[in-house]
């Protein structure tokens, strides 16, 4: 049995909102033998737009892996009847691509190696941070993913009745097809990645124009007036992006 029975994540136990990305069919084979541990797990993959599959014990997690499809393996070291490292090592026999994850209290660097020889990915140790748990993950899958029609299915964002392509720069809206240019399309997706965030308008400055070039505000302002034409249907009383006086601005879904 997992040792580990307290670990719990760090912060709070619902990371953030669901997501509109279009991962539905993305699925993860969760193995975590802790139940109160993986229910947390399980939900927060569920919100941000997984189909979970968790399991309990490392027999269970083979007889899955090889009956259904997976996208990404997150697993436990510490399991019953069959230990992460050996699931880790049998799922590499059969598979050679699907990412794994190890999560688990196994936290020396001997053990970070050995999980890496095994064959995973990544190993993030107990307790953690959920929101940094799901960044990898999404991180793992989109690798996985590259250079196939799904990787260009992750590149699309859904909103109210927008829909918006962070690769073609193209957006949809009620007012029909409209091309983006290269630093709306940064703004808006660091907007979007920060969502119900307040993001300060010094941020916007260093992560879309850079250190060395720095627009006045009123820039960002007219680029805010800009998304609010494009994708409000009421500019003037927008539903999704916000000015924060003061500060900055917040995308709100």
């Amino acid at each position: 049995m997992n040792a580990a029975k307290n670990f719990i994540p760090i912060g709070n136990t619902i990371a953030h909102s669901p997501s509109n990305n279009p991962i539905m069919d993305i699925r993860v084979l969760l193995v975590e033998d802790e139940e109160n541990l993986q229910e947390v797990i399980k939900l927060n993959l569920e919100m941000d737009g997984y189909e979970v599959v968790s399991v309990g014990n490392g027999v269970d997690a083979i007889k899955k892996f090889k009956e259904q499809r997976f996208n990404i393996v997150v697993l436990d070291i510490m399991l019953p009847e069959m230990d992460g490292l050996q699931v880790c090592e049998q799922i590499r026999l059969e598979n050679v691509d699907t990412p794994i994850l190890f999560l688990t209290a196994k936290d020396s660097a001997q053990d970070r190696v050995l999980g890496l020889k095994k064959g995973a990915d990544d190993y993030l140790t107990k307790p953690f941070n959920l929101e940094e748990l799901l960044l990898r993950v999404n991180v793992l899958v989109r690798r996985s993913l590259k250079g196939t029609d799904k990787a260009q299915d992750l590149n699309i964002y859904k909103f109210g009745n927008n829909t918006v392509n962070f690769v073609s720069f193209e957006a949809e809206c009620e007012k029909g097809t409209i091309n983006l240019t290269k630093k709306e399309v940064k703004l808006l997706k660091l907007l979007i990645d920060r969502k119900n965030e307040v993001v300060s308008r010094e941020q916007i400055l260093q992560s879309v124009w850079g250190y060395d070039v720095y627009p006045s505000t009123r820039t960002i302002d007219n680029f805010i007036l800009s998304f609010r034409k494009y994708f409000e249907a009421d500019p003037k009383n927008p539903k999704f992006f916000h000015s924060v006086r003061g500060v900055g601005y917040r995308y709100v879904e």
